[in-house]
């Protein structure tokens, strides 16, 4: 398995694998032939259909500028290819002297169509849960983030405190925000106004949902916005995980250092969802991507908490288990509607995983590694309208309406 230091990666949204893996494709590309002196870039399936509100072509044409670029949104099928495929065709005086086909794979990671997903070695020999709590168990080693220190190296706490000051910063330009989104539709900003909003009641309950909820849309804005946040597991999931490790610093006075323990086990789940079933959008639908980061973040706060290995597995799980089925529908293709809506909402399930676990571990049937394959069986078999391609469900009501 591979470093966690794959799924955190710093960058700008909207779209990890719409803009951050494009960019990094095309920019890749660029290098590889500087005697171009044009270029054209084909964008197939998701990319295709979803590209310009995600800013795929935005990004393509700023990674190319000044060379003349022509973005071509073909809706050819290809088969056996991801749905996030780009073709790159670099010209020299009209003629091809260079081509690239590219598969955008999530998390902003890329792959060359027919070869191996990345370069990077394994970090893990384990490659499931059950493996880890295996390994674990006879080293006696009692915390996911004991186990991550052992295989990447004490300086991967350097790492995660650099991601978890990029995190916090996310919250606190998001929480000073104001205005409205690009993209045409007209969404408000609403993470201040719900962050200072006085409510009658103050009930403790209400109070929780406020926070954690201004947080989750404070950073899931920053990225609607082209800012710069963390993937967790990916872009448009990215208010999840800092959202309740946030609250839980405030509430709870965990210092940097103990959340970014969080944030190691945070990242062991992400990394074996990805390496097991998948973190996009367009393979597997919103349950990739949000249930991952529901996951994630259930299994940080559990080991903040101290629960045993067995309770993180089990919050990871009932995350997991209960965002199964959940489409990609982004209406005109943005990173808004229900996206940033639906951040605060996986933030919140979190939370109740976490709890569920403390009282009921012993009593589960269901292994993390079961819904990991459950979710992955049962995105490839949604239908494509579902899976981040804005023909379907949420986005072609909206369409029609409009």
């Amino acid at each position: 398995m591979k470093s966690i230091r794959e799924i955190y990666k710093v960058g700008k949204g909207p779209s990890s694998s719409h803009t951050m893996g494009p960019e990094r494709a095309a920019r890749l590309f660029r290098e590889k032939y500087p005697q171009a002196d044009a270029f054209r870039v084909i964008l197939y399936g998701s990319l295709s259909k979803t590209g310009v509100g995600h800013g795929t072509d935005r990004v393509i044409l700023e990674v190319m500028s000044p060379l003349p670029t022509e973005i071509v949104f073909s809706k050819e099928e290809l088969s056996d290819s991801h749905p996030n495929t780009l073709d790159l065709i670099a010209l020299q005086s009209g003629n091809e002297i260079g081509f690239l086909r590219v598969e955008s794979i999530g998390g902003g990671d890329i792959r060359y169509a027919g070869q191996p997903e990345t370069d990077s070695p394994d970090i893990y020999p384990e490659n499931s849960f059950a493996e880890i709590a295996d390994f674990c168990k006879w080293r006696y080693i009692d915390k996911l983030s004991d186990y991550v220190e052992l295989n990447e190296g004490e300086d991967i706490w350097d790492f995660l405190m650099d991601i978890w000051q990029t995190m916090k910063n996310a919250i606190a330009e998001g929480l000073e925000a104001t205005g409205v989104l690009p993209g045409g539709l007209n969404v408000q900003r609403k993470a201040r106004s719900l962050h200072e909003k006085y409510p009658e009641d103050r009930n403790p309950a209400l109070l929780e949902f406020q926070r954690i909820a201004a947080y989750a849309y404070a950073v899931a804005e920053q990225n609607a916005g082209n800012g710069t946040i963390v993937t967790a597991p990916t872009c448009g999931a990215c208010g999840v995980v800092p959202a309740v490790l946030k609250y839980a610093q405030d509430t709870k006075g965990f210092t940097d250092q103990q959340i970014i323990r969080g944030l190691a086990a945070a990242g062991i789940i992400g990394s074996l969802t990805k390496r097991n079933a998948s973190i996009s959008g367009a393979e597997a639908g919103c349950q990739a991507e949000i249930g991952t980061a529901c996951s994630m973040a259930a299994a940080a706060l559990a080991e903040l908490y101290e629960q045993n290995l067995d309770q993180v597995e089990y919050a990871a799980e009932v995350a997991m288990e209960h965002h199964l089925g959940l489409t990609c529908d982004p209406i005109c293709g943005l990173v808004q509607i229900p996206c940033i809506e639906r951040n605060a909402v996986a933030a919140l399930r979190a939370m109740n995983a976490c709890n569920l676990s403390y009282f009921l571990t012993g009593s589960r049937n269901i292994s993390y590694d079961m819904v990991c394959r459950a979710m992955h069986e049962t995105g490839i078999n949604l239908n494509h309208r579902f899976r981040e391609t804005s023909e379907g469900g949420l986005a072609k009501i909206y369409a029609r309406k409009k």
